[in-house]
């Protein structure tokens, strides 16, 4: 019975996304929007939520005319997303994260801006040293 108790259950790799416990990491459901190609999101990009929709667009996307897209989150987990339905997500709504390992789209650099509205919802980046 104790060994029963007392044994291996799994195991965890450290990627270096989180790099400080402060602010407390907040997980939270959002949706992402369906693309007009398959694509896959990988563990810490970041995204911006639609004003009008409230759904989820990697951070550099060009909103649809009359709408505005506002940092919002950091995808949890490796994500595919195809051209049919939305894809409901886990998303970190607040905590400290490398910027060494958070990603955009490509071609788009992360504003000071954006590192002001992610701020706002107490999401905040913080080098690891080595």
């Amino acid at each position: 019975m104790i060994n029963e108790l007392n044994q291996k259950v799994g195991e965890m790799s450290y990627d270096g996304l989180i790099s400080d416990l402060n602010p407390p990491v907040e997980v939270r459901g959002r949706a992402i929007a369906k693309s007009t190609e398959k694509q896959t999101f990988v563990r810490g990009t970041i995204f911006a939520k639609s004003a009008g929709t409230n759904k989820l667009y990697v951070l550099g996307s060009v909103p649809e005319a009359g709408d505005t897209l506002l940092p919002d989150c950091v995808l949890c987990d490796d994500t595919t997303v195809g051209t049919a339905d939305d894809v409901n997500v886990a998303v970190y709504t607040a905590g400290c994260f490398n910027p060494e390992k958070t990603t955009v789209k490509g071609g788009y650099e992360i504003t000071e801006t954006d590192f002001d509205e992610l701020r706002k919802r107490n999401i905040v980046f913080k080098a690891v040293s080595n």
